[in-house]
């Protein structure tokens, strides 16, 4: 009899799962995801917009280094500092987005990053001097880091479990297609008909999302169920039962603290999800994808691609063919199954990369990234390994499909999903602040480590790194595929959801 009513919960508790998962697929398959997609589509404008920021150094700088007008022409250093200054910006951007997202809401944000956009790229057509540059790509890389923490989230909390994944998944896609756009625009307009051209889709994405609704989960957070049950209405098509789909929400709100404070930092709901997310944005970065970038120009020269501006285009579409593959069996295969298969190919990759460069004894000196780079390719062009530009080529290829297939989206995916109501605006900041403080960390210090370690100390540590992505997210990622947001968050706190 003991054992009995020992068990008896237990069962309750598996039948009651069964029934609200029969229940939620009955919900699902009713759904018309039409508006939806359309929602998302105005929302990933942004990223859009964010890629061009990030590619539009690359044809740019090249050009502002040959012009003859003196106010505009950049030195190596200058050059360096006009890339690199976006970072600053987009770890701004990160800490107000996590600020005004929770006061204004999801949409409005997302208007709003849309000014420093047009704005900063405003502020480079007119550029008359330096600082006139690097108040642009600040501008910008401010917007930036406004919408890689807001438009995650927003599709996060409009989509349902069976689309999350893919959905999630495209605002790192339309970030490396927005990165190829800037690359192929370069190579046929000068630095200002870029710069217009820029503006275009942060000015679409202001226009777009005047059309576009609130997040419910923001509409039920503020009292406004009425609100909340027509945006589900919109977004999951006459046929689904919205009233089920808000009441399901409303009551995981309830449940829940309705504002945070550091007393919260003990709820395992809370410390366990933030310890996460800030963890995969640091490993995301310390996977050296900014090194192997550095690399690029040089290494197809090797390989006897005569043209870079051609062979940027070509290292872009690989990123853009393999985030868009991640997209498609992100819902599929689950994220956990992608971010190890990441860390493997991306560890095995700069593994071979690193033997590359020890076979062709490739040594920087201490004057300048560029100059290691220009003294390295003179060395490999006198030496026979040169013959061996193909592992390069290989290496570096894997690399950039590997680290598009996982490392790439789910990061942003997951920190989209793990967070409960009352902090996502505030660890969803963190982590944004994370992943940008950490990109300018490894494209600043990047010359130091070629120095201190060789150019192949620098990528097998990069390769260590990598192992250690592979078991992090072994012992430590939950895997969200087909769960609610509430299913993950109760998950958390060791909980099941009724």
């Amino acid at each position: 009899m003991n054992e009995y009513e020992e068990n008896r919960p237990l069962l309750v508790n598996d039948e009651q799962t069964e029934e609200d998962s029969s229940e939620q697929d009955a919900y699902l398959d009713k759904v018309k995801n039409g508006k939806l997609f359309m929602a998302t589509f105005a929302a990933v404008l942004g990223p859009l917009s964010f890629g061009f920021v990030l590619g539009y150094s690359s044809p740019a700088i090249p050009e502002l280094r040959r012009i003859q007008d003196p106010r505009l022409q950049l030195s190596e250093e200058e050059a360096s500092w006009f890339g690199s200054v976006v970072t600053i910006g987009a770890a701004l951007g990160g800490l107000l987005g996590g600020w005004i997202v929770e006061r204004i809401g999801r949409k409005l944000s997302l208007m709003f990053c849309a000014i420093p956009f047009i704005f900063g790229f405003t502020t480079i057509i007119a550029a008359q001097n330096h600082w006139m540059f690097y108040v642009g790509r600040v501008l910008t890389g401010l917007a930036s880091g406004v919408t890689s923490l807001v438009v995650p989230l927003y599709i996060s909390e409009m989509a349902h479990e069976r689309v999350r994944g893919t959905l999630g998944s495209c605002v790192q896609l339309m970030v490396v297609i927005g990165i190829m756009g800037a690359y192929i625009t370069g190579l046929f307009l000068d630095w200002r008909w870029l710069a217009v051209a820029s503006s275009i889709p942060p000015t679409l994405m202001l226009l777009s999302m005047c059309f576009m609704p609130e997040t419910p989960r923001f509409l039920l957070c503020q009292g406004k169920r009425r609100e909340a049950e027509d945006v589900l209405r919109f977004l999951r098509g006459p046929d689904a039962p919205a009233e089920w789909e808000c009441a399901r929400i409303e009551e995981a709100y309830k449940n829940e603290e309705q504002s945070f404070s550091l007393g919260d930092l003990k709820d395992p709901g809370v410390y366990k999800p933030l310890g996460i997310g800030v963890m995969m944005m640091l490993l995301q970065q310390f996977t050296g994808i900014n090194a192997i970038m550095f690399y690029a120009e040089t290494i197809f020269e090797q390989a006897h691609f005569k043209s870079s501006d051609v062979a940027t285009v070509i290292v872009a579409a690989t990123q853009v063919v393999f985030t868009a593959i991640a997209a498609l069996i992100m819902d599929k295969a689950g994220r956990k199954v992608l971010l190890i298969l990441s860390g493997v190919v991306m560890c095995v990759s700069e593994a071979v990369f690193g033997v590359y460069f020890k076979l062709t004894v490739m040594k920087p000196n201490n004057s300048s990234l560029t100059s290691a780079l220009t003294d390295a390719q003179g060395l490999l062009e006198d030496q026979p390994s040169a013959d061996l530009a193909w592992l390069a080529v290989g290496s570096m290829g894997f690399f950039i499909a590997g680290f598009a297939i996982g490392w790439g989206p789910t990061p942003w995916l997951v920190m989209s999903e793990i967070f409960p109501t009352r902090v996502r605006g505030l660890g969803s900041a963190l982590c944004v602040l994370t992943n940008w403080t950490c990109a300018f960390i490894v494209t600043k210090t990047f010359q130091n480590l070629m120095v201190a370690l060789s150019s192949a100390g620098t990528f097998w540590m990069f390769s260590a790194l990598c192992a250690s992505n592979v078991v992090f997210t072994a012992f430590f990622v939950p895997e969200t595929k087909g769960k609610t947001l509430e299913e993950i968050q109760a998950g958390f706190k060791g909980t099941r959801m009724r």
